[in-house]
């Protein structure tokens, strides 16, 4: 099971690298994919066997300069990973992820060869930055495939969300921790969301080629990698955070300065999050060590004390 349990983080990691148009950082990896260790030592001895079995593999996996505390990022080359373009028509490219899909290779060779096979060239869903499709999602998310059509014809879509309908300019899918989620211009709300896909409720209906008009300064990248913690399928809880005045600037620049409850007069400050994925949220707040404290509610305290002490109780390192 543990080895199962690797191939299919080392399969997300290789869809998260080739789905980033830069590099990501180990903090930001580490929100997309699961399965990797709470403590920063554990985590980077994991990542660093994930990323030299990808490159024993033939995967161009790249290091660049980011800006932060991280300094280094990573992501995979698509251009030197999938194979030149076959040529083929959009009903041959469809025919192909039917084929694939139907002799169950959905195991990691199955999609990486998809991913290389469908992917070639400059074909609309490489223009769109992200991977074709991740087949174990195939059966499951039945809305993913028509999405991935959104996407490349440039169409707006219909579907129902939570018992409403919503009416969505798709600008892109994305993929975290095991999930996909649509990015776009809510025309309903009048306002940029993101949607989980695996709760659109049935099929979405897809409007003409052309038809989406999303907004120009929707940064696609932008609006999916802040707080991940607001993307889980519980329930929505207010979180209250303390951070010391040694990482305060650098979390109210990545949360903005509506986030802030108060300020205190050694530089702290309160900030106030709306956490829905109390995991993503954990990862988040452990990777301020020393430097933060949750104030309240008392349950999601307390599930930050039980995290420590199992990790402690597990030998994590914590430097």
């Amino acid at each position: 099971m543990q080895r199962l349990d690797r191939l299919e983080r080392v399969t997300d990691l290789l869809l998260v690298l080739l789905d980033t148009p830069r590099a990501l950082s180990l903090r930001e990896i580490a929100n997309r994919v699961p399965g990797y260790p709470d403590g920063h030592g554990a985590r980077r001895q994991a990542f660093e066997r994930d990323k030299r079995l990808l490159r024993d593999e033939g995967v161009p996996v790249l290091v660049e300069s980011v800006e932060g505390d991280d300094q280094l990022g990573y992501r995979v080359d698509p251009d030197s990973y999938y194979l030149p373009d076959l040529g083929l028509e959009p009903e041959e490219q469809a025919a192909l992820n039917l084929a694939v899909a139907g002799v169950h290779l959905g195991e990691p060779i199955g999609r990486d060869a998809l991913l290389k096979l469908g992917a070639g060239g400059e074909t609309p869903l490489r223009t769109a930055a992200a991977p074709l499709v991740d087949l174990r999602s195939v059966d499951a998310l039945p809305a993913l495939p028509l999405l991935f059509d959104a996407v490349r014809q440039g169409a707006v879509v219909e579907f129902a969300y939570r018992g409403t309908r919503r009416h969505v300019d798709v600008a892109g899918l994305r993929f975290r921790r095991g999930r996909w989620y649509l990015i776009g211009f809510d025309r309903d709300r009048g306002e940029a969301r993101t949607f989980r896909v695996d709760r659109i409720e049935g099929r979405p209906e897809l409007g003409a080629a052309s038809t989406a008009r999303v907004p120009a300064d929707l940064d696609v990248d932008a609006a999916f990698s802040r707080d991940p913690w607001q993307y889980g399928t519980g329930e929505e809880e207010e979180v209250e955070v303390l951070v010391d005045g040694a990482e305060s600037g650098r979390v109210v620049a990545e949360l903005g300065e509506e986030a802030v409850v108060r300020r205190a007069d050694d530089g702290g400050v309160v900030v106030r999050l709306s956490v829905s994925d109390r995991y993503a949220f954990l990862l988040w707040v452990l990777d301020l060590l020393d430097h933060a404290e949750v104030l309240a509610p008392p349950a999601v305290r307390e599930a930050v004390t039980e995290r420590l002490l199992a990790t402690v109780g597990a030998g994590g390192d914590h430097r």
